[in-house]
């Protein structure tokens, strides 16, 4: 018997891996940019020197976080004033540094806005030096970017080898039925 002759042919589980290896590309693609975007997002948009008030539109749902830069450890203090409401500025409870544009910045304070909104903050330092604060997020509130970047490095290459697992077992099967009726014909 001719294994030409078999059907389907072989080529369709070699099709099938290949969808599954470009699901693995796809899946470890959407992870790094996610994680990318979220760091991008995360990471402080307006920067400013110790002693310069900066107004800065902030939206409690973005969880809306302070940074600094600067080597050592630095005296700061800071103020916020102005929006809707009284917005306070409040410690993290853990340490989180975020790499941007070659510069180095620690989450130092959350900002506890009421509501969205026009904000004025200013901080100042006692020692003077390549101190700069930002504006930024709490990585907690960019966490979905990074969920949506696991679940898409895990169920999008799971799904592209369930299929060829799929795959490869139906046209094994079936070849080997038409294996036996091609016998049994003679």
């Amino acid at each position: 018997m001719d294994p030409k002759e078999l059907r389907p042919r072989r080529r369709w589980i070699a099709v099938a891996w290949g969808v599954a290896a470009l699901c693995l590309a796809a899946g470890v693609v959407l992870f790094f940019t996610s994680v990318m975007t979220t760091v991008g997002e995360v990471a402080p948009t307006t920067t400013f020197a110790p002693g310069e008030t900066t107004t800065v539109s902030l939206d409690p749902a973005e969880r809306p976080a302070v940074y600094i830069s600067g080597t050592g450890q630095i005296a700061y203090e800071c103020e916020i004033a102005g929006g809707p409401g009284q917005a306070r500025l409040v410690r993290p409870t853990t340490t989180q540094n975020v790499t941007a544009d070659g510069r180095l910045w620690e989450l130092i304070l959350l900002v506890n806005a009421p509501a969205a909104g026009e904000y004025q903050l200013t901080c100042a330092v006692q020692e003077q030096g390549d101190v700069q604060f930002g504006v930024g997020r709490d990585v907690l509130g960019a966490a979905g970017g990074i969920v949506g970047g696991v679940a898409a490095l895990l169920l999008i290459p799971g799904a592209g080898v369930l299929v060829a697992i799929i795959v490869t077992v139906i046209v094994l099967v079936k070849r080997s039925g038409h294996r036996k009726r091609l016998a049994a014909m003679g």
